[in-house]
C-alpha cells in the first residue's frame, strides 16, 4: 500500500516526536492514502511558511495489511461517528492514547468548524454526526509510537505545484 505525507520537507525517516500534540490523533507522523490530500497539506505548509519553502510530498511503501498487524496496537475509525468524535476533541485538547496506529477520517476546516460548535454545545453529538457525514472526508493514518513509524518504507519525494508536479527530487 502506498501512503503520502505533505510537508515542506523531505522525510526519509519519520519521527513521531516532532509532530504537534493537539491534532486529530495525538502527536504523531501523518499520513493519507490520497495523494491529492497530501499536496493540498504541502500546499498549505508552504503558505503559512514566511520563506521560500517549497511543498513536498514523500511517498512511503507500506504492507497492505498494515493495519491488522499483530504486536501494535492500532485503532481503526470506519467512519466520522461519535467514537471518532469523542477520540478527535480528546486529542485536540491534548488527552494522550497508547495507540500505535489510527486510521480515520481527516477533521478538515469544514468538518472542524462543526467539531468546535459542539465544543461549544451549539450541537449535540447526534447533531455533529449528521453534519459530518455530508461532508467529503479523506482518510488518515496516524503513526504514534517509534516501532509503528519504522513500517513506513521511503519511496520518493516529489515538489509539488497547486497545478502540477513539479519534479521527483530523488533523480
Amino acid at each position: 500500500m502506498r501512503l503520502y505525507h505533505g510537508s515542506i520537507n523531505q522525510i526519509k525517516n519519520p519521527n513521531v516526536s516532532k509532530g504537534r500534540n493537539s491534532t486529530d490523533f495525538g502527536k504523531g507522523f501523518y499520513t493519507t492514502m490520497n495523494f491529492l490530500q497530501a499536496k493540498n497539506w504541502a500546499l498549505s505548509k508552504q503558505k503559512m511558511t514566511k520563506n521560500d519553502a517549497v511543498a513536498i510530498v514523500s511517498i512511503y511503501e507500506v504492507d497492505d495489511d498494515l493495519l491488522a498487524k499483530s504486536g501494535f496496537n492500532t485503532r481503526i475509525f470506519d467512519s466520522p461517528d461519535r467514537d471518532w468524535l469523542s477520540f478527535v476533541v480528546d486529542c485536540r485538547k491534548g488527552i494522550e492514547h497508547k495507540y500505535d496506529m489510527i486510521f480515520g477520517a481527516v477533521a478538515d476546516d469544514k468538518i472542524y468548524t462543526t467539531i468546535t460548535l459542539y465544543e461549544s454545545n451549539v450541537l449535540t453529538a447526534d447533531e455533529t454526526v449528521a453534519r459530518l457525514k455530508i461532508n467529503e472526508y479523506y482518510n488518515q493514518i496516524s503513526f504514534n509510537s517509534e516501532e509503528a513509524v519504522k513500517e513506513l518504507r521511503f519511496v520518493s519525494s516529489l515538489i509539488v505545484t497547486k497545478d502540477t508536479v513539479v519534479e521527483d527530487i530523488n533523480e
